[in-house]
């Protein structure tokens, strides 16, 4: 209890005027993971037990260093608040306080794998996470193995669930968000575009395909993304992309990216003279891409999962936001929102399981019907996914995020 105790508090720290202090919480991260380890394999057998009786352990896998530790976080924020809110779960008549178990997957497929084992090693009974649907793709198969089920709150290529009976998620898939932000585009008055995606990332490449499909069919022209190109992980220059792009003269660019390159993007692109609107999903809405783009990121499109303005539709939902801005911060991300979400439903699973072992949860999880989330009501369905058919798409004014319009495709 010591470590979690240590871990909530340096959690309340890491804001400062409202900005994240990404490398505070990255070091004192790594100092907590080694020292767990070094507890649990130290720890004296007698106390140990007493100190672990009625203790249930829930993973979460999470990236809090590298290119994604921005949206990582936010996340790990949603399911800490949540725990806050629901620290304990029912099984059958005992009740159990639930013990948080964080492991940092880096933003890394190979790192990711070890971040699963550690979790598995650590006696958890259900994992949450993760954002990045590369990383999760990567540990589905340690999570499979083991017999463990995961809950993704925002990865959102189908990769994640399609061929992993033990992975759910609350959020929609890019399918529905490439469809989205292309629908959005050609409303717009778009009918060209150029698509700018990350080598080998799965979400990059996963959405800015289902981007050019759909805004292909809509304008019902082959010839529509003018632009189609790809970058390596932790590129930073941008030009020789970019000046194609200018020649090209799209109305649209669509780049989904990570937080680390999205204002990259932007910033050259503008310095370059290019006046086409810059969209991104939903990785894209992180204040740190508004800080660092500046002036740049005015007018920039994305799609997002919640905006605490609809909250107001739902008690849940306006409890969270109000309890969320009085612990950490303001305005509230929508992956916390869905953090959050994917905290409840596996505590949901396990009550109605009643049971702690794997098994047990994925089948209650399998039955997950009309469960009421802060973002939306979750029925997951044979694949494991929530069958969620709403979208939020935002833009930049005057450095904030603003609310433009909530999709629905039925």
């Amino acid at each position: 209890m010591f470590l979690s105790n240590v871990y909530l508090n340096f959690i309340d720290m890491r804001i400062e005027g409202g900005k994240t202090i990404m490398k505070k919480i990255s070091l004192l991260l790594a100092l907590l993971l080694v020292f767990s380890v070094f507890a649990v394999g130290c720890g004296g057998g007698g106390e140990e037990g007493a100190e672990t009786e009625n203790i249930i352990k829930i993973g979460v896998f999470e990236p809090l260093t590298g290119e994604n530790g921005g949206g990582g976080q936010q996340e790990v924020d949603g399911i800490m608040y949540a725990n806050t809110v629901k620290p304990t779960v029912m099984i059958g008549d005992v009740e159990y306080t639930v013990e948080l178990v964080v492991s940092d997957n880096q933003s890394d497929k190979t790192m990711a794998v070890t971040a699963a084992n550690y979790l598995i090693d650590q006696g958890v009974v259900a994992v949450i996470g993760s954002y990045g649907s590369g990383v999760s793709i990567a540990a589905g198969e340690v999570f499979s193995d083991a017999g463990i089920p995961a809950i993704g709150a925002s990865c959102t290529n189908p990769q994640v669930t399609s061929a992993n009976e033990w992975y759910f998620r609350v959020c929609f898939l890019d399918p529905f968000q490439g469809t989205v932000m292309a629908n959005f585009a050609v409303q717009q008055g778009a009918s060209t575009a150029a698509v700018i995606t990350q080598l080998g990332d799965d979400y990059s490449t996963g959405l800015g395909n289902f981007f050019m499909e759909a805004f292909k069919d809509l304008t019902g022209d082959d010839g529509a993304i003018v632009v189609n190109q790809t970058f390596q992980q932790n590129q930073a220059d941008f030009n020789a992309i970019l000046q194609n792009v200018k020649a090209a003269n799209p109305d649209v660019i669509f780049a989904p990216s990570s937080i680390t390159t999205a204002p990259l993007i932007i910033k050259q692109a503008r310095a370059l003279g290019i006046e086409a609107t810059i969209m991104g999903g939903d990785t894209w809405e992180n204040i740190t891409i508004v800080e660092n783009a500046g002036a740049d990121a005015e007018g920039i499109v994305l799609s997002t999962f919640f905006d605490a303005g609809l909250a107001d539709s739902s008690q849940l939902a306006k409890d969270f936001v109000d309890g969320f801005s009085q612990a950490y911060y303001t305005p509230v991300p929508a992956v916390s929102a869905l953090g959050y979400d994917a905290y409840m439903v596996a505590l949901d699973a396990i009550e109605r399981a009643g049971a702690t072992d794997g098994a047990s949860i994925q089948a209650a999880l399998n039955e997950t019907d009309n469960f009421e989330g802060v973002t939306g009501t979750v029925t997951f369905d044979t694949l494991g996914d929530a069958q969620k058919n709403m979208a939020v798409i935002k833009t930049v004014e005057n450095g904030e995020f603003v609310f433009l319009q909530a999709v629905t495709v039925d």
